[in-house]
């Protein structure tokens, strides 16, 4: 065999075999991502699935049109870039559907009619309209244009409002824009910690319920600070609801509470008048005095003093409680004291005094061993269950509207926990005063606090008549 003839097929082979080496590489990859893919959607799909059912939305009737007015898409995301003239909005369709929309989330405990709404899309001016007639008086739209800026180098859906201004958010908007997550991550941006975010996306209706909740899935992996309350079908669209999560103490500032939220209303006139924020570390500690908040406000038709501590027990007969006698000046029958921690054994040393209730609340513990209660003292009043205690429902049950409220407590972990199920529930707005011990080596050293000051400054802005307490 000649020779060339015979170094060609073997470089012919040897060529084969990498070319079919590397064919073998790229498809065991693909199935590699497509596994991962698959993966990744039954997780996403899991959650979503168990708060999928059909919305109780009557929005009109028409099954070749789709209730925003554009006909039926394809696919979610299809078609970003058609003139706008061709997907433009029916007023009609669009103010029912808003309509409808904010009534869902009404009855689902998520909307209320002084909320800053904003609608994001064209139409909105619709949608503004419709919820303006519904009570919405802070109601505003914007559309949004697909744009690509030249000195970013990149497509631009910036919505011209500050950071966590509003509380509701509804868009249309994200199966016509070219990169729907930077749409998403705008209206996150905007949304208030707590805030009700509404988007309708396109759906399958020939998959009625996988179709609609794969659709749901883009924007649930867009999300980055939100979690997916609920996934609802409308016709062949589908109806994503999430909720802004309220994890850090900087957001208390920025959480919407009710707008009948007695003490914050009150106080909120003298927040500015209160002792400085010290710093633990700048050595003024000792001569910080505390302005009470009868100082500012008459308390004299206030039925009794609620003075719940929480965690802080060692320090319920000591001289921050002898404090509070000269600036609350009511009848000490009228004085209930109640002390809730895990540790009933270190406790009943301390609760010594006629008045005193002791309430089990196991979860305080932590991550440390929890005390098994076995003290029979009278003053161990409260039954002392095995099962986990709902502080915010005793809270509720306990305190009246007629009662001056003052709160004590550590800002470890698990009483943070507590501060933020008060804002969640609403229930802060019955605390008063509220005394807080806070240690930036002890507490405040992850993500959640950053610093006392930080949190401090973020309660006294929202409203709430704080003190940093060092426990002297």
């Amino acid at each position: 065999m000649d020779f060339k003839v015979l170094k060609w097929q073997i470089l012919r082979g040897s060529l084969a075999k990498r070319l079919l080496m590397r064919a073998f590489v790229f498809a065991l990859a693909m199935a590699i991502v497509t596994f991962f893919q698959i993966v990744h959607d039954i997780r996403t799909m899991e959650p979503l699935a168990m708060n999928f059912d059909e919305c109780s939305l009557s929005i009109g009737s028409n099954p070749y049109v789709n209730f925003t007015g554009f006909l039926k898409p394809v696919s979610a995301f299809a078609v970003p870039l058609m003139g706008s003239s061709f997907l433009t909005p029916c007023r009609e369709e669009t103010e029912n559907l808003t309509v409808n929309v904010a009534k869902e989330l009404m009855e689902m405990n998520l909307l209320h009619s002084g909320a800053k709404a904003l609608c994001v899309g064209e139409g909105s001016g619709f949608a503004v309209s419709a919820l303006r007639e519904l009570g919405f008086f802070r109601a505003f739209g914007v559309d949004i244009h697909p744009s690509f800026s030249l000195l970013r180098k990149r497509f631009v859906y910036e919505l011209d409002y500050e950071d966590n201004s509003f509380d509701f958010i509804f868009s249309r908007a994200l199966d016509r824009v070219s990169v729907p997550a930077l749409l998403v991550l705008e209206i996150e941006r905007v949304l208030r910690p707590g805030g009700t975010g509404a988007m309708l996306v396109g759906g399958a209706s020939n998959f009625p319920s996988g179709g609609l909740i794969r659709s749901a899935i883009s924007v649930s992996s867009f999300l980055r600070s939100s979690k997916v309350l609920r996934v609802c079908g409308i016709g062949s669209f589908t109806l994503v609801i999430f909720e802004k999560r309220f994890d850090k103490v900087a957001f208390f500032e920025h959480y919407r509470l009710p707008n009948e939220c007695q003490s914050i209303k009150n106080n909120m006139p003298f927040i500015n008048s209160m002792e400085p924020i010290t710093d633990e570390n700048s050595g003024l500690i000792a001569t910080t005095k505390f302005l009470y908040l009868p100082e500012f406000v008459n308390i004299s038709s206030r039925k009794r003093l609620i003075y719940i501590n929480i965690g802080a027990g060692e320090f319920v007969n000591s001289s921050i409680l002898e404090c509070l006698k000269p600036f609350y000046p009511i009848e000490p029958q009228a004085v209930n004291i109640y002390v809730v921690d895990h540790n009933t054994s270190a406790l009943s040393s301390y609760v010594k005094r006629p008045g005193v209730t002791f309430i089990y609340y196991p979860g305080l513990a932590g991550d440390r061993a929890i005390t098994t209660p076995g003290s029979s003292d009278e003053y161990l009043s409260a039954p002392l269950e095995e099962d986990e205690f709902d502080f915010i429902g005793w809270f509720k049950r306990t305190v009246e509207d007629e009662d001056l409220v003052v709160l004590m407590m550590n800002a470890r972990a698990v009483e943070l926990r507590i501060l933020f199920e008060l804002f969640e529930s609403g229930a802060i707005c019955r605390v008063d005063e509220l005394f807080l011990r806070c240690s930036d080596v002890e507490d405040c050293t992850n993500t959640v606090c950053e610093n006392c000051t930080s949190l401090f400054r973020s309660l006294r802005n929202s409203g709430v008549f704080v003190h940093r307490w060092f426990g002297n």
